[in-house]
C-alpha cells in the first residue's frame, strides 16, 4: 500500500482528479489510472526498487528520531540505574548498555567481542542490563547472577556473568547451585536469595524499560545516543563508538 501510493503520487501529473485523492476519481479515471500504472512499471521496473529504497530510507529516518527520543527521555534509568552492573573504564567519554540473556545465541557470540571492545578501548563504561526473555531457563540465570551481586558485590556478579556465558547444557536449580559452589559462594544462600522480590522486582523493571524503548530482543545496545538493535561485530560495533565520539 506504501508503495502504491508512493507510484500514485510520482503518476499523478496526467490525472488532475488524483490530486484530490485516490477515492476522488471516478470510475474511468481510476481505470485509466491503473493502465497508466501497468505500463509504466512494465517499462520501467527499476522503479519499484528506487520506491522502496526510498520508503526505507523514511523509515530509518523516522526510526532514528524516535530512538532519540526515548533515549532523551528514558536516560537516567537507561545509563544510571544503580541495580546494574558496571564496569570497564567507569568515567569513560562513552557508555555501552546491553541488554542481554545468557541462553541467547548471539548475546553469545557478542560476549566475548564486546569484552574485547571494552577492554581494547580502555575509554568506555560498559553496563549490563539483566533481560531474560527466552524462558525459564533464561529468568533462574538472570535472578542468580542478580542474587549473585547482591549477596557478594560487582566483582563477584562480574564472575558470575562470565561463568554463565561459558556454561554448556541447561541452566536449572540443580547446575546453578554447582556453579554456586565452583565460584566459592554458598549455594543455599544464593538459592534463597532468587526467590526475594526485590530480585524479581529488578527484572521486572527491565521488562519494562524495554517495553517503554521498544525493545524486544536480544543483544540490543544503546551506545551514548546509538540503539542497535541485534548482534553487531566487533568492527561495526568500534565504528559506532567511534561515530558517537565524533558526534
Amino acid at each position: 500500500m506504501r508503495l502504491a501510493l508512493t507510484l500514485a503520487a510520482a503518476l499523478s501529473a496526467p490525472f488532475p482528479a488524483l490530486a484530490e485523492g485516490l477515492t476522488d476519481m471516478t470510475e474511468a479515471e481510476r481505470a485509466a489510472f491503473g493502465e497508466a500504472v501497468r505500463d509504466y512499471l512494465l517499462e520501467n521496473p527499476e522503479v519499484i526498487i528506487d520506491a522502496m529504497k526510498v520508503l526505507q530510507t523514511r523509515e530509518d529516518k523516522a526510526a532514528a528520531e524516535q530512538d532519540l527520543l526515548m533515549l532523551a527521555e528514558n536516560r537516567e534509568t537507561i545509563f544510571n540505574n544503580p541495580n546494574d552492573w558496571a564496569g570497564g573504564n567507569l568515567a569513560g567519554d562513552i557508555t555501552v548498555v546491553e541488554f542481554m540473556d545468557y541462553r541467547c545465541g548471539y548475546c553469545h557470540k557478542a560476549f566475548q567481542e564486546v569484552e574485547e571492545l571494552v577492554a581494547s578501548d580502555g575509554n568506555i563504561r560498559f553496563v549490563l542490563k539483566e533481560f531474560p526473555v527466552l524462558g525459564e531457563q533464561s529468568v533462574l540465570a538472570a535472578k542468580f547472577a542478580i542474587s549473585v551481586r547482591m549477596l557478594h558485590g560487582d566483582a563477584a556478579y562480574k564472575a558470575a556473568h562470565d561463568a554463565l556465558f561459558a556454561m554448556r547444557g541447561d541452566m536449572t536449580i540443580e547446575s546453578l547451585s554447582r556453579l554456586a559452589g565452583q565460584l566459592g559462594h554458598d549455594p543455599a544462600g544464593i538459592l534463597v536469595q532468587m526467590e526475594a522480590p526485590e530480585v524479581q522486582a529488578m527484572i521486572d523493571e527491565t521488562y519494562a524499560l524495554a517495553e517503554t524503548m521498544q525493545i524486544n530482543g536480544t543483544p540490543t545496545f544503546v551506545i551514548d545516543e546509538a540503539m542497535v538493535r541485534g548482534y553487531v561485530p566487533l568492527d561495526g560495533m568500534r565504528q559506532i563508538v567511534l561515530r558517537q565520539r565524533e558526534g
